[in-house]
């Protein structure tokens, strides 16, 4: 996959990735919270930390910005609904935008946001590298073939390795709808899978993240640093 960066208008097969860092000393009560229905209001709410507040009021009052600039709905009149489950039928699958054919996906990491936008099932996910004990203690859960991966990097590269792997992984399982739901050992992200692209994204040291694509031909990623 290629990775032109810029807000310049791009084609409707293109898979657009924005990747965003929460602005130092703001808060959820500086932003724009009028455009967040009421469950997001209640999610947010419910988060104990102010800075966690804080970032999950930015990254969805982003996501509504990025989503009402590609379908020119206002953000506060978009609706979400939920994707049937792949495991159980039940509404509780990806969510998706309720009246335009575009999928999405979301992740947060400490102050990073990273926001995909693309014409079919898409998931994103970045991950901060975590610490070596962590590794050790998840790295045993993950397919075969990775697990092996990981155990074969030298220590000092295990975290970094282990971190790839999990922000692929994540984000397969979010485009599937599935979450973590599904076997972590059931799946080898270390590659494409059947019917779907998965592709490195380049961010911030300390971190790694992924999209996955539900789509058997190349598709063109475009990246973007702010709204």
């Amino acid at each position: 996959m290629e990775f032109p960066t810029g807000a310049e208008a791009c084609d409707t097969s293109d898979v657009r990735i924005w990747v965003l860092r929460v602005p130092d000393g703001i808060s959820a009560s500086s932003l724009d919270l009028s455009v967040l229905d009421q469950e997001e209001r209640r999610r947010m709410a419910s988060f104990t930390h102010g800075c966690d507040r804080t970032v999950y009021a930015f990254a969805h009052v982003a996501l509504r910005t990025v989503l009402s600039g590609l379908t020119g709905a206002p953000p506060d009149a978009l609706r979400f609904t939920r994707a049937p489950c792949p495991c159980c039928g039940e509404p509780h699958g990806r969510p998706v935008l309720a009246s335009a054919p575009l999928e999405f996906s979301l992740s947060h990491s400490r102050d990073l946001v990273l926001i995909g936008v693309a014409p079919v099932p898409i998931g994103v996910d970045a991950e901060p590298v975590p610490e070596p004990e962590a590794v050790e203690q998840i790295a045993q859960l993950l397919h075969p073939s990775e697990c092996e991966e990981v155990e074969a990097a030298a220590p000092e590269d295990r975290p970094a390795v282990f971190a790839r792997l999990w922000a692929r992984k994540e984000a397969y399982l979010k485009g599937l709808g599935t979450g973590l739901g599904r076997d972590l050992a059931a799946d080898d992200v270390r590659g494409d899978l059947p019917g779907w692209r998965l592709t490195d994204l380049p961010l911030a040291a300390g971190h790694a993240a992924a999209v996955a694509v539900n789509s058997p031909d190349p598709r063109t990623v475009r990246v973007h640093r702010s709204l």
